[in-house]
């Protein structure tokens, strides 16, 4: 057997973020002076606390504190062999399999995984958190039935854990059982009740079952705690534009941008909204902004090209500019987003071009989903007789029958994100 050496550490040492732990190569013991401090076994996982040039700074699964010179420690992904090699020496101990399973998944490697876990378990290795990992590979490759099974038993095994009551939900959100994922988040709640990560897992829930005024309330728990946290401004904002309260949502991602200002979302997301209150050169500006912070922004490129197509105030329309934009929306999603093709079209119709925009139009009919297939096609009728984008085609007819001068561009129907 190897004895390495390690030494302790001060806990004033500064570190650095966490990294993936590494994998103890040898035994090596941690001593203060000429005192044992702990030992450390061949192939324990090892948390790292900082990384220097030659060594690592860890924690021991008993929270000691040491250096441990790189030569004697691998990363994760690099320590099949050193598994391999303890699980021939002791082949009726489940846990290094699970051990060489951690290996095998930081690898990408989870149908490995499942069969180093089957095995452990197989061998009488019960512990919950067998049952927890392997449900987790299992949920990671798609069988969300035997996640959920392994899930349900390592719950009947230890009923005070949450970890598996929040993998669960995941894979229930993952199957579209909303409820089901909110139930668990609000057990995993009572045990960790002001927990941001899990009030803002609820409210993503809660916002799929259509459930958005207890969502927002999540949101508003999470910024009590903490005012500046960015993640639940912006789900908030977003739900506001989901109840069509466009007031509150600018507000939401304008406090975005005051604390993340290279934000391209939270402009495009405010712009939409400043749209939809009537404010377009507001709006537009934010469009800009957006594409300034990221060029190859589609969704905001596809919003500016609605505008600049179809804002009441004629002022602020520029067909030719709406064309550019659209276009450089449709080459970044390969011309395969109806969204982006229709407002190509109606940009094309805006400037006079209707042979191109009766072409980008067909192209919309052809894709567009059974539900929206009467409005592609009333708008292609407008095109094919050399009449602008409206977002109300029926009364924009029987508007210009009645006053053709009427026969104008209506509001388009933009996207936030």
């Amino acid at each position: 057997m190897i004895i390495a050496g390690a030494s302790l550490t001060s806990s004033t040492t500064s570190a650095a973020p966490p990294q993936e732990p590494v994998v103890a190569r040898v035994e090596m013991k941690l001593t203060d002076g000429e005192k044992v401090a702990d030992v450390i076994e061949k192939g324990d996982l090892l948390t790292v606390i900082e990384e220097r040039d030659n060594d690592y700074v860890i924690l021991t699964h008993d929270g000691s504190r040491g250096a441990v010179d790189k030569v004697n420690a691998v990363r994760l992904a690099e320590s099949t062999d050193i598994y391999t090699d303890l699980i021939e020496r002791n082949p009726d101990e489940g846990r290094f399999l699970t051990l060489r399973a951690s290996a095998w998944w930081a690898l990408g490697k989870s149908e490995k995984a499942v069969e180093d876990f089957d095995q452990a378990i197989k061998l009488g290795y019960k512990e919950p958190h067998a049952y927890s990992s392997r449900g987790l590979f299992h949920a990671a490759i798609g069988n969300f039935d035997k996640a959920i099974a392994d899930y349900n038993m390592a719950l009947e095994l230890d009923p005070e854990s949450i970890a598996p009551l929040i993998n669960r939900a995941a894979v229930y959100m993952a199957q579209g059982e909303v409820e089901k994922a909110i139930k668990d988040y609000t057990a995993a709640l009572k045990s960790k009740p002001a927990n941001a990560s899990l009030l803002r897992q609820r409210a993503i829930a809660l916002k799929a079952a259509g459930k958005l005024d207890q969502a927002i309330e999540d949101f508003d728990s999470i910024l009590q705690a903490n005012e500046k946290d960015v993640d639940a401004i912006s789900g908030r904002g977003y739900i506001y534009f989901q109840q069509g309260n466009h007031e509150a949502a600018v507000k939401d991602f304008s406090r975005v941008i005051e604390l993340t200002p290279e934000s391209a979302v939270a402009f495009n997301n405010r712009g939409y909204n400043q749209f939809q209150l009537g404010n377009a050169a507001d709006a537009l500006a934010d469009y800009d902004k957006a594409i300034e912070l990221a060029p190859q922004y589609g969704l905001a490129l596809q919003n500016r090209a609605w505008l600049l197509t179809t804002a009441e105030d004629t002022s602020l329309r520029d067909p030719a500019k709406a064309i550019e934009s659209a276009k450089a929306a449709c080459e970044l999603s390969d011309y395969s987003n109806l969204g982006d093709l229709s407002a190509l079209a109606a940009a094309f119709a805006a400037d006079g071009k209707f042979e191109e925009a009766i072409g980008w139009q067909e192209k919309v009919v052809e894709n567009a989903p059974e539900p929206h297939q009467e409005f592609a096609k009333k708008i292609l009728q407008r095109y094919q007789d050399k009449k602008p984008f409206s977002a109300n085609p029926d009364e924009a007819d029987v508007a210009s029958e009645n006053d053709p001068s009427k026969d104008d561009v209506a509001t388009a129907t933009q996207s936030g994100s």
